[in-house]
């Protein structure tokens, strides 16, 4: 006999059609960081990761994941980049992505600095030889420098260009960059609050390496097939027990969930 087993009804949508009497009201950008807000007197990094996933199970269309976005999921994208210290993604997403630096407009870069944070979030790339373009977007298309995590192994003429192009290099590992490396090399900058957006060889490492705070997670409403990847990669699987914070919807079909470590 199946027991505890319930029907889930959406409580919130993010926004409705017109005339659809009962159902729940619009949410507002104050209920959304209210609902996304990071816990209160944090005295470490707490390490979230947002990802979009079409109902399939795809990570990307074409190799990036823009072709999943839907107005919802641009909407908390930019909501919890508000919110955060710093974003953090791995090397070969800032390349396929093509990354460059966040954007906030002035009511946000108010909002920030009335909670104490900085007017820009920084982009933090980790990569282990620092392989990047130093005339990519990020380093030519930004408010403010990126930082570089990266290994001493990586080759020193490469890092000497990307200080060059104005980076903030930092050495954090000896070979591999792991995620106690990340959130160490995040706490000594007194970055807590700390939103990672890929890739899938990244949030694997962070859930391989027990760092994983939670994960934001849009529901696109497509199929997609092909050979598009999972949201995360590694090379032993480490299951994590995580408690459903909160799930909302749109009226085109998004669903966008918050998972919390249990």
């Amino acid at each position: 006999m199946i027991e505890h087993v319930h029907r889930l009804d959406f409580a919130t949508y993010l926004t409705r059609d017109e005339g659809n009497g009962g159902q729940p009201p619009q949410l507002s950008d104050d209920d959304l960081r209210s609902l996304y807000g990071y816990p209160d007197r944090l005295d470490r990094p707490w390490v979230r990761a947002n990802f979009v996933s079409s109902i399939d199970g795809a990570v990307t269309v074409d190799g990036v994941s823009a072709g999943l976005g839907t107005p919802a999921d641009k909407r908390v994208f930019g909501m919890l980049r508000e919110l955060a210290d710093v974003v953090l993604v791995g090397a070969g997403t800032a390349r396929s992505e093509n990354y460059g630096g966040a954007r906030t407009g002035p009511a946000s870069v108010a909002r920030r600095e009335r909670a104490g944070l900085a007017a820009v979030p920084p982009i933090a790339v980790v990569t282990a030889g620092a392989r990047l373009d130093p005339e990519s977007r990020l380093f030519t298309d930004t408010t403010v420098p990126p930082i570089v995590l990266t290994s001493a192994a990586a080759d020193t003429q490469r890092l000497q260009r990307l200080r060059d192009a104005g980076a903030d290099v930092e050495i954090v590992a000896e070979r591999e960059v792991g995620g106690p490396d990340l959130v160490a090399a995040l706490a000594r900058r007194g970055l807590l609050r700390v939103l990672c957006e890929g890739g899938p060889a990244l949030f694997g490492t962070l859930i391989g390496d027990g760092v994983v705070d939670e994960l934001c997670l849009t529901t696109s409403p497509y199929l997609v097939g092909g050979s598009a990847g999972r949201i995360a990669v590694s090379p032993a699987a480490v299951p994590t027990a995580m408690t459903r914070k909160h799930l909302v919807a749109d009226s085109d079909g998004t669903l966008l969930a918050r998972w919390v470590r249990a």
